[in-house]
């Protein structure tokens, strides 16, 4: 993910406003590719195969060698297609087309078999089916798009896009986002649990409002159902993520609840601007996928990898050893400073998006700082594990 997140500033760095002027630039769907797929689908696919055996009680299919073939997948697909928006290459295209197909083919075989006998008793199980059929959608979309392109089949490519699109974050991205928010905001984040009618009816009103305003759009082409559902499903997580946390049991906020206010916010006002009169989709697009989205996901990467760091220690260290906590592996104050960065990294992509010449440059070299910030966080959680381990070998 931080890897994705510094091409991403080195793109804007190296090619400034180009980038930010137009929505069906080549070189700018390159950029939107690789921040929902490099960063947003690496975290999420991710943090699904840690999050469904361990929270969800799911047994993933595949054994110990589906998180590599999901990983190469997904990552050979995204450089393929990234490549091929940016170069421009229909062979690069086409390449990264299959390949993602075949990610979400293979997520999908490992996970909805036992996703679905669930569902129907459990609204977290439900929601990750849910997003699952959405990527799967998406990616549908994606592959039909990259044919239109070539040639092979004739279709609005401006409709088509706006569905994937809508596809692709309305259901993926917003519906995996609440679906696991259910379990991880009142554990994280002391949270009160959402009502189990308001769940439920906000995934059917999902499903729903998707099937029948994406039929409108690409068969008419007229949008504003599309556009009135994305901001009316931006809007709702947002301000009942907010709420949640207004009622939160903790006396103070912590690390993760800070990067979650703030990607609440930046998606809240997203939402807004898409009721507002006008274009201004480059300025939604970089609200919701630049800011709003990774910092949902990079406060949960942290727990994550603080979690599963601790994990590793405990199988190298065996019993009777006190080991050091999360809380020691990924300090707060370490934290603190990855999220200072992308708060300030967002705040110019903002400027950028508002005003291209003057700050798309900057933009991309404090999105590139804050990248490295994530990495070297990262990487301080290896360097506890290794240190902690030399110095207390297992007996």
């Amino acid at each position: 993910m931080p890897a994705w997140g510094a091409l991403a500033g080195l793109m804007l760095m190296a090619q400034g406003p180009t980038l930010l002027l137009s929505r069906w630039s080549p070189a700018t769907v390159a950029l939107v590719h690789v921040f929902t797929l490099g960063v947003l689908g690496n975290a999420m696919v991710g943090s699904l195969l840690q999050f469904l055996p361990a929270a969800a009680g799911v047994r993933l299919r595949g054994g110990p060698r589906l998180p590599w073939v999901l990983h190469a997948l997904l990552n050979a697909g995204t450089v393929a297609l990234v490549a091929g928006f940016q170069l421009p290459s229909a062979t690069g295209r086409t390449a990264g087309a299959v390949l993602l197909g075949a990610t979400f083919l293979v997520l999908a075989a490992a996970s909805l078999p036992e996703l679905l006998a669930r569902a129907r008793c459990s609204l977290l199980h439900a929601g990750i089916v849910l997003s699952l059929l959405a990527a799967l959608a998406t990616v549908a979309l994606g592959c039909l798009l990259v044919a239109a392109i070539a040639g092979r089949v004739a279709l609005s490519i401006p409709r088509w896009t706006n569905l994937h699109a809508a596809v692709g974050v309305l259901g993926w991205v917003l519906g995996l986002v609440a679906a696991v928010g259910r379990v991880v905001m009142p554990m994280f984040q002391g949270a009160p649990e959402v009502p189990a009618r308001l769940q439920a009816g906000w995934l059917a009103a999902l499903a729903l409002g998707l099937t029948v305003a994406g039929v409108l759009a690409a068969g008419t082409g007229v949008d504003l159902p599309l556009r009135v559902l994305a901001s009316a499903a931006a809007l709702s997580l947002a301000g009942g993520g907010l709420w949640l946390q207004s009622r939160s049991r903790k006396s103070a906020p912590g690390e993760l609840a800070r990067f979650w206010r703030f990607g609440f916010l930046a998606l809240a006002a997203a939402g807004a601007l898409l009721l507002v009169p006008g274009e201004h989709s480059l300025l939604v697009g970089v609200l919701g996928l630049g800011v709003g989205l990774p910092m949902l996901v990079l406060g949960m990467l942290l727990e994550i990898a603080a979690f599963l760091g601790w994990i590793a220690l405990h199988r190298r260290c065996g019993r009777g050893l006190q080991l050091p906590g999360v809380q020691v592996l990924l300090p707060a104050s370490r934290r603190r400073i990855v999220r200072r960065c992308f708060a300030l990294a967002g705040l110019a992509l903002v400027a950028a998006a508002l005003w291209p010449p003057a700050f798309a440059r900057l933009a991309g070299a404090l999105l590139l700082a804050a990248n490295l910030s994530l990495a070297w966080a990262l990487a301080g959680v290896g360097r506890g594990v290794r240190e902690f381990t030399a110095a207390h070998p297992a007996r």
